[in-house]
């Protein structure tokens, strides 16, 4: 099989693609919903253990960077908007639910 046509390499190079603009994404996001600097935040937005709450973190990636290729900016940044960032806020509420929670006793 030649690399060319190697759907597991495809897959990696999209998400590689993808990885880059799911950060750009997360950091434009962050500074306009957060207005700071927050890696810790970065860093839970764009994590593989977020994003497995919506499938194989790779798979989501090769996702982000199809659309980015195929459709543009725009596109990636309105399905990241409509998916990662609703599930990603209640994740976040219920973390400092429970944090209120641990306090609180």
């Amino acid at each position: 099989m030649s690399q060319r046509h190697d759907p597991v390499r495809t897959e990696r190079e999209l998400a590689w693609t993808g990885d880059a603009v799911l950060s750009l994404f997360a950091r434009e996001w962050i500074l306009r919903h957060h207005g700071r600097l927050d890696s810790a935040l970065f860093a839970a937005l764009t994590c593989n253990s977020f994003l497995s709450a919506l499938g194989n973190p790779t798979r989501v990636e090769a996702l982000i960077g199809t659309l980015y290729r195929e459709q543009g900016l725009d596109a990636a940044t309105r399905w990241m908007e409509e998916h990662l960032v609703p599930l990603f806020e209640k994740q976040q509420r219920n973390r400092d639910r429970v944090e209120r929670g641990k306090k609180e006793k």
